[in-house]
């Protein structure tokens, strides 16, 4: 990819060639993109396939905690003064930490339940101080691509450098990482988001089309070979949406999405047979229908015993497990842990960006917003992390940052800058 530095000395995703159109200056620091980094990497996680070189949960849990850590301490020394902006999202998360304490104080998912408490709080802190810089601008969604397009290149030299430990058979031959222990569907929820803003920045002329390919044909090709039909679903959807929120007032989204259905309808008919074997993956049909058992969990979690105290706030943040194995659903691990008190939060701070999105005035920053809002609610149902320190989260608060309310902007000036415009997102 070409470089483009703007006058403040931020670094674009790709230069001014072809169709990218000037990347206005940005006020926000480059440390904050090294604490936004650092945040990332602490929700990668210490667990999935076995790595090329052994790699001790101890030691991948030290890495990521510390990562917090210094992220807390980069944003707080970058913002010593504690300005910070309003931020409805940030105020019920940070209400959604209050209630995780409370229901993690009589420890009955013992320490670990406070020691996750201690990481959200952390975490919800480092985000406050870096709400300063939320300007509505695209500094925060650069910092997401280039970040996740690291961790899946360390994805991609492990395929190349051991493709059995890549694509193990405990994960039924899906693609995993060997450098960094990450899960088949960590690595398509990366390559979907990635993808997903990298192509709303070609279309709002943000990158080129070559610096945009350079990014989207190989994440897409790690998330066909993850298999992973929550992330694909996902940036369809995301992308659906998106779209159709910007087709009243862009005849470039308009032609863009016509062509996408035209082009998709004639592969979906020829392709039909090889996505169905793709999207089934050699399940059997009770797998599949159970959502490869995800629904037992479910049904067993539901049907548990629980105190009314257990029903209001939960038993406390947990390892996102029932019994043993993983809930997979947002809503069902924030009941299990935070209660009705929990889902009453979450859904608060989604309907609140929900709404603020569909407030502001069409433009790419609130296109961008859109997507990263419709994937995490997509995702939600097969995928725990809403509730907790997670991409999620961060996919949330980058769209949050989107929709602070920037320089105004109308009809196709939102998504085809002019030279010299200050294109900054629309936000609240």
């Amino acid at each position: 990819m070409t470089a483009q530095t703007g006058p403040a000395g931020q670094t674009g995703l790709a230069g001014l060639r072809g169709d990218a159109a000037p990347e206005p200056a940005s006020s926000t620091p480059k440390w904050a993109g090294v604490a936004w980094a650092l945040l990332i990497l602490n929700t990668l996680g210490s667990t999935g396939a076995k790595t090329v070189l052994p790699l001790p949960r101890s030691v991948s849990q030290l890495v990521t905690m510390g990562s917090l850590m210094t992220a807390f301490v980069i944003a707080l020394a970058l913002n010593k003064h504690l300005r910070i902006r309003p931020s409805a999202y940030l105020l019920l998360l940070t209400a959604l930490l209050g209630t995780s304490i409370l229901s993690s104080a009589d420890l009955q998912e013992g320490l670990g339940a406070l020691f996750r408490c201690f990481r959200l709080t952390m975490f919800v802190s480092t985000l406050w101080l870096l709400t300063r810089w939320w300007d509505g601008g695209f500094a925060f969604v650069r910092y997401h691509i280039r970040t996740y397009a690291v961790v899946l290149a360390s994805v991609a030299v492990g395929l190349v450098i051991s493709p059995g430990k890549a694509m193990p058979e405990e994960y039924g031959g899906r693609l995993s990482g060997a450098i960094w222990p990450l899960t088949p569907p960590q690595i398509g929820q990366y390559a979907a988001v990635i993808a997903g803003l990298t192509l709303l920045l070609w279309f709002g002329r943000r990158t080129t089309w070559r610096s945009a390919l350079v990014v989207v044909v190989p994440v897409l090709g790690l998330l066909m070979l993850t298999h992973t039909r929550t992330a694909t679903l996902g940036l369809v959807a995301g992308l659906a949406v998106a779209f159709l929120s910007m087709m009243l007032t862009s005849a470039r989204a308009r032609k863009v999405f016509a062509w996408t259905v035209g082009v998709g309808g004639v592969a979906g008919v020829v392709l039909a047979g090889a996505l169905q074997t793709w999207f089934l993956r050699g399940q059997s049909a009770d797998n599949f229908s159970s959502l490869t058992g995800r629904a037992k969990v479910w049904d067993a979690l539901l049907e548990a015993p629980r105190s009314t105290a257990d029903y209001i706030f939960g038993v406390g943040l947990t390892d996102k497990s029932y019994d043993g194995l993983p809930i997979d659903n947002s809503w069902l691990a924030i009941y299990h842990e935070q209660g009705f008190v929990g889902i009453a939060l979450v859904a608060a701070f989604l309907l609140t960006l929900v709404v603020v999105a569909v407030l502001r005035p069409p433009s790419l920053a609130r296109a961008c917003a859109i997507f990263l809002i419709t994937y995490c609610i997509s995702a939600s149902y097969t995928e725990a992390g809403l509730g907790d320190a997670s991409p999620y989260l961060l996919h949330l608060a980058v769209a949050a940052s989107l929709l602070v309310r920037g320089v105004p902007q109308s009809d196709e000036e939102a998504f085809i800058p002019t030279k010299g415009a200050d294109v900054r997102g629309a936000g609240a």
